[in-house]
């Protein structure tokens, strides 16, 4: 047991080493993150030098702490399977203490590219505030405090959420990491311009506030000891001492629970002979017959389907962001809303797709065009569901930004006419260009269906900005014609009547195209 540390570490070695040793492109793949992020890190580490001396250096080096750690607590429940020793199940039949065990993991968490990454930041963030001999001292002390709480923070995520991780919501996560790189890059880039043009000052209010929060208060401590305030650098460190010994304490008790507790996927549930009713709540809400049902299965699909739930939250994400960023940042255009629209439009197609092979049990219940028209009719008023009221309310917020609310009504016809024209150009698609979706990786399109997807997606957006050219061209009259601002407001009803007369018209045309190329479309969809 004296040597369970050591173990632990050349246990976390021998894993590296052999995932090394599997394939030369994964070893590439190793060689090239690592010297990408150390050299990222030695660019920071000389930005954050730069910055000594500066009036507003805490500004930017206390959030920046802050940051780091939120990124370690994240990157557990997004990437699982970036450190096998992340999974303390795999020690569960093994004779150890939870004391011994977390010292020894904790130490082992201080090795990787990960931990070499974090000290090379924190030690810039500490020497850009470091002055004097009191200061550099602190910062030893702080940089030591700060690793360990972000390695401990991460150990005690991962171990409580363990179950989570090892899940199909785990892989539901980790679908969707790109997502929240994707929305943090713009984010950055948001902070980055506001900035360029406020100043680092502007980040002051955050930073006081931060400097009391463990481990961003370690840093602070050194920006405090360098100002000569040793009080409040000490009261700084301890707090950062306590925030780590909190952190180990949950982290334990989580780990003994794991490690004691039955584990609840071999129990039987005491309901579980009772099946209750095959009714929900949702679908009680929904029309009878085979519209309900179809809604509720693609309502499930959405909730439930790693793949097509990150396709959601993708979509309801960007066309969020694409209009309010560009109005915050006052470079975007009240039209921007319709972004919304065209991207959660997208929805609609392929929809076949998301079936995979289970298509068949879809294909039994079609036999004539009526019963396929039911089928896209329920699917289609599944996504209206949520894309009519969330095209609304991203419509709203970017008028009521901008301030144009006298355009309200134009844009909202606009969007819902986009919005028609996408769902009939998708119902089409789906039946005429059907494509599988992969259920393992990251990958949308299985090999040798690209083009099918290519055509699918992006023909189908060309031929719905063609079909909502009606509405377009009537929106720039009524802007360039003597008098026609009295009348935009018809845009609104006319969009909306517009939108669903195309929608309707789509779907009439796309169900007898459906019923008869069902062998095809299930062979399409059956290849992932």
């Amino acid at each position: 047991m004296t040597n369970l540390t050591s173990t632990v570490v050349r246990l976390k070695l021998s894993l590296l080493r052999g995932g090394l040793r599997q394939s030369g492109g994964r070893r590439a793949a190793f060689v090239v993150s690592a010297v990408v992020a150390v050299l990222f890190a030695l660019l920071q580490l000389l930005g954050l030098l730069a910055l000594h001396g500066h009036a507003h250096a805490d500004a930017v080096a206390v959030p920046g702490t802050a940051v780091l750690a939120l990124g370690w607590a994240v990157l557990p429940l997004f990437f699982p399977t970036g450190d096998e020793t992340l999974d303390p199940t795999r020690l569960v039949m093994l004779p150890l203490r939870p004391r011994p065990l977390v010292r020894a993991l904790l130490t082992a968490s201080l090795v990787g590219i990960g931990p070499l990454f974090t000290l090379l930041v924190l030690a810039g963030c500490t020497l850009s505030l470091a002055q004097g001999a009191a200061g550099y001292v602190v910062t030893v002390v702080a940089v030591a405090l700060a690793l360990l709480v972000c390695v401990a923070l991460a150990r005690a995520v991962a171990t409580a959420n363990v179950q989570l991780l090892t899940s199909r919501k785990g892989r539901d996560l980790a679908v969707l990491s790109g997502l929240v790189i994707a929305v943090g890059a713009q984010l950055v880039n948001f902070g980055a311009r506001q900035l360029g043009s406020a100043g680092l000052g502007q980040l002051q209010p955050a930073a006081d506030v931060l400097s009391w929060v463990p481990p961003a208060s370690a840093v602070a401590a050194v920006h405090a000891a360098s100002q000569g305030s040793y009080g409040i650098a000490a009261a700084q460190l301890a707090v950062t001492a306590a925030g780590l010994a909190a952190l180990i304490a949950v982290w334990a008790r989580s780990l003994t629970r794991l490690m004691t507790a039955p584990d609840a996927s071999t129990l039987q549930p005491a309901d579980a002979g009772d099946h209750g009713r095959s009714t929900t709540g949702l679908g009680r809400l929904l029309p009878q017959g085979r519209t309900g049902t179809v809604m509720e299965r693609s309502l499930r699909y959405i909730w439930r389907d790693p793949k097509t739930k990150a396709a959601w939250v993708t979509s309801l994400a960007i066309g969020l962001i694409v209009p309010v960023f560009n109005a915050v940042q006052g470079t975007g255009s009240v039209y921007f809303a319709c972004f919304a629209a065209g991207m959660l439009g997208i929805q609609m197609y392929n929809q076949f797709g998301q079936d995979t092979s289970a298509f068949w049990m879809v294909a039994m219940t079609v036999s004539s065009p009526r019963d396929a028209y039911e089928e896209l009719r329920g699917r289609a008023l599944a996504l209206l569901l949520i894309t009519l009221p969330y095209a609304a309310l991203v419509t709203v917020t970017t008028t009521a930004l901008l301030g144009a609310w006298t355009r309200l009504p134009e844009v909202l016809g606009l969007s819902f006419a986009l919005l028609g024209a996408m769902l009939a150009t998708g119902a089409w698609t789906s039946a005429r260009f059907p494509y599988s979706i992969p259920q393992e990786g990251h990958k949308n399109v299985v090999p040798g269906q690209a083009g099918l997807a290519w055509i699918s997606i992006f023909g189908g957006m060309v031929s719905a900005a063609l079909l909502c050219s009606p509405v377009i061209a009537l929106t720039i009259w009524l802007h360039v014609s003597t008098g026609g601002a009295d009348w935009r407001w018809l845009l609104l009803p006319v969009g909306t009547a517009y939108g669903a007369g195309l929608t309707f018209a789509g779907l009439r045309l796309a169900a007898p195209r459906t019923a008869a190329r069902l062998p095809e479309i299930l062979t399409a969809v059956s290849k992932g």
